[in-house]
């Protein structure tokens, strides 16, 4: 019987909020067994190239990943945001070693083609996770805390959606152990009515999110979201649960089944 794993993804709207954030980080440390925590950071990225004079683009709320734009959220994800949190969950008792994907080679992807005709610049599509090297960072007891970068294997990070991250790495490492990964942002779960913070829908198959998704229930940002909750849930995870940053003890939230 596989060891239970628990993956958290935190988004960058809960890593700006200072409550909502010391609060998940103690909720993730109290988790028992082994533990993963996979972070964005998108608005710290953001902020931080307006103060360097740097423009943020956006298409269909995709970051445009140029050179300029590479500097910025290597820094921002790999040093400022992840090295935080990795010495903020030390004093909680958590033994965390920040990763990109290019440390130890733990994930990499190949530059996104042109997409409709958008160039996204650099921005990585996952091709492998070192899943077995992860596991050995965690049978050592460490927790391994990934910045949402990746690399090419031939010399370049890549910029790569958080949510990507922690879908890819909870199918990698479903080889070794019973995984669950938590999407946990500032609203409660997937809501029916946006407008509803209480109108959680409870669970989501692959037939309701396509029903959903046609008639409108379910659009924007959490639509890549919950497509990568089930492509985990079809390569083996075992639970993927959509829910409040401050509800991480996977009794809240809708569930991806």
């Amino acid at each position: 019987m596989k060891e239970k794993l628990t993956i958290v993804k935190v988004g960058g709207a809960v890593v700006e909020d200072e409550l909502q954030l010391s609060q998940l980080l103690r909720d993730f440390s109290a988790i028992e067994g082994r533990k993963v925590l996979v972070h964005g950071g998108g608005r710290k990225a953001t902020k931080m190239a307006e103060r360097l004079g740097i423009e943020t683009r956006m298409v269909n709320g995709r970051r445009i990943t140029d050179t300029d734009m590479l500097e910025v959220v290597t820094m921002v994800y790999g040093g400022l945001v992840n090295k935080n949190l990795v010495a903020r969950l030390q004093a909680n008792g958590v033994n965390a070693i920040g990763l990109t994907g290019a440390d130890a080679n733990a994930i990499c992807s190949h530059k996104r083609p042109l997409k409709d005709g958008v160039d996204y610049g650099w921005v990585g599509d996952v091709d492998s996770v070192a899943y077995d090297t992860l596991g050995q960072l965690i049978e050592a007891g460490i927790t391994p805390v990934m910045a949402p970068l990746t690399h090419d294997g031939e010399g370049h990070i890549l910029n790569t959606n958080a949510d990507t991250i922690a879908s890819e790495t909870a199918k990698g490492l479903a080889h070794l152990y019973d995984v669950t990964l938590i999407f946990s942002f500032e609203k409660k779960g997937v809501l029916s009515n946006p407008d509803d913070d209480e109108s959680v829908i409870p669970t989501i198959t692959h037939d309701d999110f396509e029903r959903y998704k046609a008639d409108g229930t379910i659009s924007g940002g959490m639509l890549p979201k919950i497509e990568n909750a089930l492509s985990a849930v079809d390569a083996g995870v075992s639970r993927v649960i959509i829910t409040l940053a401050t509800a991480i003890d996977g009794k809240h939230g809708t569930v991806i089944v």
